[in-house]
C-alpha cells in the first residue's frame, strides 16, 4: 500500500511595489495576476484635486493615488471598479471628487484612521495583496529648483516651470508606517516605479526608514522606468538621469535591475505628447550598464489615446527575475 506524500505548501513569492500615480495602478493589474504576494506601499504627498481638497478639509492623508491602487487589485465586477473611479461632473462641492475618494473619506471618518480605512476597503473589495499608506500621516512635499527657490506642493512643482534640484519632505523626518518597513524586511522581491519621479517615487524614498529598510533588505531590486519624460519634472531626462536622481537623493545604488521600453514611439504618438512638453525617455545603455546596473529592455508599450505600460508583459519580466532570484538563493 503507497503512502501518500503530503502536499506541501505553495510558497508565494513576496513583493513590495512602491510609488503613486497611473503607472503604478497599470503594472499592478498585470501583476495580480501572477502567483505573488503583493504589498502597495502608495505616496501620501498628493496635494492636487479632490484628493487635495479631501486631505485640507478632512485632515486626512490624501485618498487618489491609495484609491487607484486598491481599484487596481480590487477583484470585483468590473461595474464595482468603475464605480470607484467615477468622477462627479455636477454638484456645488460635489463636482471633482470620485467616488473612491469619498469612500475612503467615510470610511476613515467611521473608522477612526486612514489605515484601517484602506484595511477595511481591502477586504470589502477583495483587493489581492496588501495596500499601505507610506507613513500614516499627510506630508507636505517641497522643491529646491536650479535657481534656489522653493516650491511647496505636489501639485505646483511640475508647474513651476524650472529645472528641480531636489526635494524635500515636511516633517523632515516622518515616520513610516511599521508595516511598511516590516513588509520591506520580509520582501523577496521590491520594486519601484513607474510614476512620476519627484512627486511619487522620491517622496516614498525621503521616508527615511523606508530607504533604509530597501538599503539593509537582500531581496531583488528593481526600478522600472518611464516611458516619457514628465514636464516640469524630468524634461530632457534619459534613464541614467532617472537613476541619478534617485542616487542623489538617496546616497546609495539601490537597484539590481532596470526595466525599460526599447520600441521607438511612433512619430504621430510622438508629436501628441510634444504638444504637452513630453518625449520618449532615451535608453542610454552604456551609461546605465556603466553605473553597475543591469538592464532589462523590451517592447512594453500600448498605444491607445495615451501611452501605458503593457501590464502583462511588464509583470511576466518581473516574475521571471523573482523567480530566478529565489531559485539561486536556494
Amino acid at each position: 500500500m503507497s503512502i501518500s506524500q503530503p502536499t506541501l505548501p505553495v510558497v508565494r513569492p513576496r513583493i513590495v511595489v512602491m510609488g503613486g500615480g497611473t503607472g503604478l495602478s497599470v503594472m499592478l493589474r498585470g501583476l495580480k495576476e501572477k502567483p505573488l504576494d503583493i504589498t502597495a506601499i502608495v505616496t501620501v504627498a498628493d496635494d492636487g484635486g479632490s484628493s487635495g481638497i479631501l486631505r485640507d478639509e478632512l485632515k486626512m492623508p490624501p485618498p487618489g493615488d491609495i484609491r487607484n491602487v486598491l481599484t487596481a487589485l480590487a477583484d470585483v465586477e468590473p461595474l464595482l471598479s468603475e464605480m470607484l473611479k467615477y468622477r462627479f461632473q455636477k454638484g456645488e462641492g460635489l463636482a471633482g471628487h470620485s467616488l473612491g475618494n469619498l469612500i475612503l473619506a467615510a470610511m476613515t471618518d467611521i473608522s477612526g484612521d486612514f489605515v484601517t480605512a484602506v484595511r477595511e476597503l481591502s477586504r470589502v473589495f477583495a483587493v489581492r495583496g496588501q495596500v499601505l499608506p507610506a507613513a500614516e500621516q499627510a506630508v507636505i512635499l517641497h522643491a529646491e529648483m536650479e535657481d534656489g527657490s522653493i516650491v511647496t506642493g505636489e501639485s505646483k512643482i511640475p508647474e513651476a516651470g524650472q529645472k528641480i534640484k531636489r526635494i524635500f519632505l515636511e516633517p523632515e523626518h516622518v515616520e513610516p508606517l511599521p508595516d511598511a518597513v516590516l513588509a520591506i524586511q520580509q520582501a523577496d522581491a521590491i520594486l519601484i516605479g513607474p510614476g512620476s519621479l519627484y512627486t511619487s517615487l522620491l517622496p516614498n524614498l525621503l521616508v527615511h526608514k523606508l530607504a533604509d529598510a530597501i538599503l539593509n533588505s537582500n531581496a531583488l531590486k528593481l526600478f522600472i522606468c518611464n516611458v516619457m519624460t514628465q514636464p516640469g519634472e524630468t524634461d530632457h531626462y534619459t534613464v541614467s538621469d532617472h537613476l541619478n536622481a534617485i542616487y542623489e537623493h538617496v546616497g546609495h545604488r539601490l537597484f539590481d535591475y532596470v526595466i525599460v521600453n526599447n520600441d521607438p514611439i511612433p512619430l504621430k504618438m510622438q508629436k501628441r505628447y510634444a504638444e504637452q512638453g513630453a518625449k520618449p525617455v532615451i535608453l542610454d545603455l552604456e551609461t546605465v550598464e556603466s553605473l553597475g546596473y543591469k538592464v532589462i529592455a523590451d517592447k512594453l508599450v500600448l498605444y491607445g489615446t495615451y501611452l501605458r505600460h503593457d501590464a502583462d508583459k511588464l509583470s511576466h519580466h518581473i516574475y521571471e527575475q523573482v523567480k530566478k532570484s529565489m531559485l539561486s538563493k536556494g
